[in-house]
């Protein structure tokens, strides 16, 4: 979801400071504070969570929801769901089970489910061989994202116009502008077409290849605006202006396909139902919806390992029924874990969003993140915290509520590093933008794990190459490391925790008193004194 602007060096052990407690310290991430090294039995954990992860068989699911353009219960996301639903099943879970449960659940949608089936973009100069600018015709096509989520069907052909004033009745707006934007005032002048070659400023590739140039955009389009609509590359724009230049009477013909079905919407759950306090949850959500590898492939595979593994574990003895339960989600961002807390039972005392965690950095530049719960450092963003890319979001102090599942999610990056040295990963303060939302709107403390930045990001490049199977086993378990801790916790982890949290308490204050900025001193006080509490409470009630 976001660009990386932050600092980078190799994970490793390191003295974040002179004022930091004596122990042996690790570091947890590229830019945060430093955690202590872990104990041989959390080591042990890392270990054997590490081994069981089976990054071939998430690559393979990963690889089957590529193959899809995945909207809310479209064609390809029923596709997604029942794939999942038959590989829990093989796993042990199951809809009568005692431990391992499996839920489907259905909500009705108010809009019909919109599935692509082909597009074709053909630029025709006078004297000249039609020449196909984009085309698709099966769900894994490279070329789907042409079609914005919502477009109508279409069959057109007309003059191009390259702004608003060029357009005449009958016309094809190309334009660099958003394609929703634009497609009112083109309707209202008489375009029969808006074509949009739009991009994000963190898109642009950041090597010399220039690789975005090849991109189209992954968006969506109000379904009012009843006007075909289809996204192109920056380079099928030059290509565009180049033959109006050089010929005022090139045409566009403009060619979609898509049908529209009535069905719910659908949301699976997969829970590992604890042996002592069943009822409390800590639950993991990853969207299936939209249609790249990396956003949100990735997340699906590598979550649907995670629950797989953990069974495995669980079976051989090699890992106890945890105390609490945990929860798996998959369904449509967002929607899905306000379904799932409207729906359950249980009291979620954590979220995790697993968002897109299979980013090769070597071909897309971005490295693991762990974005925070909101804390003092979304509303005082000193050093050495950084915003990536994506940016801030606005945060009131008096709204934040002391947790220490940050911090446990900080853990399990250092730990995961310590196994795997040159590991790059980081964290940064809360932007939003995810499932974590949801939760925290709900007062459940809540953290996404997920890489920026990542040019490709909603863009026909996110595809199958451009994901690591081994970033995806060592994010997931950093992943199924803070959501273990939290469901089966214990003195040894809480010991390391609260340490951690005096590690950071001191850098904290530290930045604080170098800034002059008494409010931050006071906030990150309060904060870390309220984190040793929430930590406290939830590993020894």
């Amino acid at each position: 979801m976001r660009p990386n602007v932050l600092a980078t060096m190799h994970v490793g052990f390191w003295i974040a400071f002179t004022a930091a407690p004596a122990m042996a310290v690790q570091s947890s991430a590229d830019n945060g504070p430093g955690v202590p090294a872990a104990s041989a039995s959390e080591a042990g954990l890392v270990r054997t969570i590490h081994t069981a992860f089976r990054a071939e068989r998430a690559f393979t699911t990963i690889q089957f929801t590529d193959g899809f353009y995945r909207a809310p219960a479209n064609d390809g996301f029923e596709a997604v769901l029942d794939h999942l639903l038959e590989q829990l099943r093989a796993a042990g879970y199951s809809e009568d089970g005692d431990r391992f449960q499996l839920e489907v659940i259905e909500t009705p949608r108010n809009q019909p489910a919109w599935t692509p089936k082909r597009g074709r973009l053909v630029l025709e100069v006078p004297g000249e061989e039609p020449v196909v600018l984009h085309a698709f015709d099966d769900p894994g096509g490279r070329d789907r994202v042409m079609l914005p989520v919502n477009a109508p069907s279409a069959s057109v052909r007309g003059p191009i116009a390259l702004s608003l004033d060029d357009v005449k009745e009958g016309s094809l707006l190309v334009t660099e502008e958003s394609a929703g934007r634009a497609g009112a005032r083109a309707k209202s002048r008489g375009a029969v077409a808006v074509l949009s070659s739009r991009l994000q400023d963190f898109n642009v590739d950041p090597t010399e290849a220039d690789r975005h140039l090849d991109a189209i955009l992954f968006t969506s389009v109000f379904r009012q605006l009843d006007l075909p609509v289809g996204m192109i590359s920056p380079r099928s724009l030059e290509r565009i202006c180049a033959a109006v230049a050089d010929s005022p009477d090139s045409q566009l013909a403009f060619e979609a396909e898509v049908t529209f079905a009535r069905r719910p919407l659908r949301t699976v759950v997969a829970r590992i139902v604890g042996g002592d306090e069943p009822g409390r949850a800590v639950a993991i959500a990853s969207h299936v919806q939209e249609p790249g590898a990396c956003d949100n492939a990735s997340g699906v595979g590598g979550t649907l390992e995670t629950a797989r593994c953990l069974v495995e574990l669980i079976r051989a003895d090699k890992l106890p029924v945890p105390k609490r339960t945990i929860v798996f989600i998959f369904g449509d961002e967002m929607t899905q874990s306000r379904i799932w807390l409207e729906h359950t039972e249980l009291e979620a005392i954590a979220g995790i969003s697993v968002d897109m965690v299979g980013e090769s950095r070597e071909k897309t530049g971005a490295i693991a993140l762990l974005e925070r719960s909101p804390d003092p450092g979304a509303v005082h963003v000193l050093p050495p915290d950084r915003h990536t890319r994506w940016g801030a979001s606005p945060v009131a102090a008096k709204s934040l509520k002391p947790n220490g599942l940050s911090v446990l999610g900080r853990l399990a990056l250092a730990d995961v590093a310590a196994l795997e040295p040159a590991w790059q990963a980081s964290e940064h303060p809360w932007e939003g933008g995810s499932d974590h939302d949801i939760f925290l709107r709900q007062g459940i403390p809540a953290v996404l794990f997920w890489h920026f930045t990542d040019f490709t990001y909603h863009t026909s490049l996110d595809r199958l190459d451009m994901v690591d199977p081994a970033e995806v086993r060592r994010t997931m378990v950093a992943v199924a490391l803070t959501a273990w801790r939290l469901a089966a916790p214990d003195e040894a982890t809480l010991e390391r925790a609260l340490k951690a949290v005096g590690i950071e308490e001191a850098l904290r204050l530290q930045a604080a008193n170098k800034a002059k900025n008494r409010a931050a001193l006071k906030a990150w006080r309060a904060w870390n004194d309220g984190a040793k509490q929430w930590l406290r409470r939830v590993f020894q009630e």
